[in-house]
């Protein structure tokens, strides 16, 4: 995934979920936040981040905010924080990737009454797949949620039936960045969503994450990261 027209700003502070503001050249500036999640490990005044410009003149923010350097002693770590960019990156790798290259993926499929963002025919296999963008990073490990998320515990239980009924079933987990030893559920923020990953790879749906190597103009899938899921149910 390239991005196109990236700036470099300094982050002052976050009104809202949705809207940040920034200097830009040591002007104020207001931008869209790519990312509705609180990011407050994130998102600290002083911080360098990286903004995307609009191609559209009649926009009320002139800017997407799509990566931040989280610096913590003498280390700095570039992470894409932009929610919608997973889904592209992993469309970009899936075939080849983790299938093959004549894998037929399609994005947004209904199934039942749910969507799954990628459904994928490779050979004899029919699969649907569930991406998540992870962004939350302590001391080397990616957590996942960084808030609750009771519509992620939806897509798993789906995911779940999607298995039972005969078709093969993932959820990936995209690390935002480079540096990760180890992904694991976040528990201490919200454990149904834990306890409905660890239940889901018990009845067989494959959990895999892997890290991206990131640019402030790029991410692309990279490697795999190791899974801790924790205790069983």
């Amino acid at each position: 995934m390239i991005y196109q027209n990236i700036e470099k700003a300094v982050f002052l502070r976050r009104p809202n979920r949705f809207i940040a503001e920034v200097l830009v050249d040591g002007v104020p500036t207001t931008v869209h936040v790519k990312n509705t999640g609180r990011c407050r490990e994130l998102l600290t005044e002083g911080a360098t981040v990286y903004l995307e410009k609009g191609n559209n003149p009649q926009r009320q923010t002139p800017y997407d905010l799509v990566a931040v350097e989280k610096v913590r002693d003498k280390d700095t770590r570039l992470i894409n924080m932009d929610s919608q960019i997973p889904n592209t990156a992993a469309a970009e790798w899936l075939a080849g990737g983790l299938f093959s290259d004549n894998a037929n993926v399609r994005r947004e499929v209904t199934f039942g009454n749910s969507r799954f963002d990628f459904y994928i025919e490779d050979g004899e296999e029919k699969a649907f797949l569930e991406v998540k963008g992870v962004t939350l990073e302590r001391d080397g490990i990616a957590y996942f949620p960084d808030a609750p998320t009771e519509r992620g515990v939806k897509h798993i239980g789906e995911l779940c039936e999607a298995k039972r009924k005969g078709y093969a079933a993932y959820i990936l987990f995209l690390v935002q960045m480079k540096g990760i030893s180890a992904f694991k559920p976040n528990d201490s923020m919200h454990k149904a969503f834990g306890d409905a990953l660890r239940k889901a790879a018990k009845e067989g749906v494959t959990v895999l994450c892997y890290d991206c190597l990131v640019t402030p103009d790029s991410m692309i899938v990279d490697a795999p990261v190791p899974i801790e899921l924790g205790e069983a149910l």
